[in-house]
């Protein structure tokens, strides 16, 4: 037994400090004992020393003002916890409930998602059942949805260590919906079908302001549909590689969160704020700026909730010996909103990272993330960090940003820049 869990905790350290894991390996049903019930958690805390860049361009009165950006100190920022429950029910089945602690976004406790996983169904005793979920996995709830593969090296509020540098992508394809997802792997060749309510937060009935009249939505109707096709590969004991082509579709939906769903909140704190805001016939001081709530979104840029989307996101990773590349080509296009004029954006991402040390617990890295919109604005990024991974679950990380904007509410060349610290812990 001793040896078994040596071998399990060196399987996660070599996961952990240097490779990626993106769909976790199937449940092995001879594992099973009994029903047991599994505490982890996540905890991150930050300094930042990030300063702002430029103004907003706020028209009142048919004048363009630049009353600047809140200025912004240097200090810690609100801590982020999560909390993971889950259980082994039966031989290959799980279930598993996420719950944010505190979040930039909600400082109280939300439920993140819980979904319930099954690699065996031993209930049906049925020996072609056997066979069939040899190669299946069958994953059901709400959920955070398989699109892509970008999130899985994506900070989750508390849970950061995936995550080599402090913030995530400008354009977020991230979304808690309710989902099923029917996945099938064989000898490196991955194939998934999916459908998803494609909302965060499912309703059955809303107020229209317009027509002053209540609207009923019919989930089924405005169901989204996704999947993932790829093949991965370890071709000797350096090289790895893997390949994925990820689609989205949703028809119509009341309200699409597949770029509008992190309740958690963007890693830069204040960023990006108007110093002064329109009030009614005069230019006032923004007061409110300094609520960390309502600003949550602010260094992400994209489409926002949507009406009908279509979205393709493609990525390669590839790691030798102490090197690691991953890359993110994504298109989306659709409206905001019923018969509303089209969208399209496009992201670009691309990261190089170097991992040494006797153990690989070291790394440097940069990353290259660039979105641009139908109307030729765009919003580019860089990123350049260390790490250190003490031991698989505690790491340290430093990072320096300079993200600008070429958007027509800005003045040229805003944004912000500036240096991260990030110490965090999971287990």
């Amino acid at each position: 037994m001793k040896r078994v869990l040596l071998t399990v905790a060196s399987f996660a350290a070599a996961i952990t400090m240097f490779g990626q894991q993106f769909e976790l390996p199937k449940l092995n049903s001879a594992d099973f004992d009994k029903v047991k019930v599994t505490l982890g958690g996540d905890f991150a805390l930050q300094y930042q020393a990030i300063d702002n860049v430029g103004s907003p361009i706020i028209k009142l009165g048919g004048v363009n003002h630049e009353p600047g950006f809140m200025p912004l100190g240097s200090g810690v920022n609100l801590p982020a916890a999560n909390m993971v429950i889950s259980s082994d029910l039966a031989p290959g089945m799980k279930v598993v409930l996420t719950t944010y602690l505190s979040s930039r976004h909600h400082n109280e406790s939300w439920v993140k998602d819980g979904y319930l996983l099954i690699d065996a169904m031993p209930f049906m005793h049925s020996s072609f059942v056997d066979g069939l979920m040899q190669n299946l996995t069958l994953k059901t709830g709400v959920m955070e949805v398989n699109y892509g593969d970008a999130h899985f090296r994506r900070s989750d509020n508390g849970h950061v260590t995936a995550n080599k540098f402090v913030e995530n992508y400008i354009m977020e394809a991230f979304m808690t919906a309710p989902a099923l997802e029917l996945m099938y792997r064989n000898n490196g060749w991955i194939a998934m079908g999916a459908l998803t309510g494609g909302t965060l937060n499912p309703a059955l009935v809303g107020f229209n302001n317009t027509t002053k009249n209540f609207d009923t939505y019919d989930m089924v109707s405005e169901l989204a549909f996704y999947g993932k096709f790829g093949y991965e590969t370890k071709l000797d004991n350096d090289l790895k590689l893997r390949f994925t082509v990820s689609p989205y579709y949703n028809s119509n939906n009341h309200r699409g969160t597949l770029y509008g769903s992190d309740r958690a909140g963007a890693r830069y704190f204040s960023i990006l704020v108007p110093d002064s805001i329109a009030s009614g016939a005069v230019m006032a001081i923004n007061s409110a700026g300094t609520d960390i709530k309502a600003n949550a979104a602010n260094g992400h840029w994209g489409p926002g909730a949507t009406y009908k989307v279509t979205s393709v996101m493609l990525n390669a990773y590839a790691e030798f010996k102490g090197l690691e590349f991953f890359g993110t080509y994504e298109t989306t296009k659709g409206t905001n909103v019923k018969d509303g004029p089209e969208f399209k954006y496009n992201q670009l991402a691309a990261e190089l990272l170097y991992h040494f040390g006797c153990e690989k617990q070291f790394y440097v890295g940069t990353r290259y993330n660039t979105v641009s919109n139908q109307n030729s604005e765009s919003v580019n990024r860089i990123q350049v960090a260390g790490g250190w991974y003490l031991t698989p679950n505690v790491m340290m990380k430093a990072e320096y940003v300079n993200q600008k904007y070429d958007i027509s509410s800005y003045t040229k060349n805003s944004g912000f820049k500036g240096m991260m610290v990030e110490a965090a812990i999971s287990f």
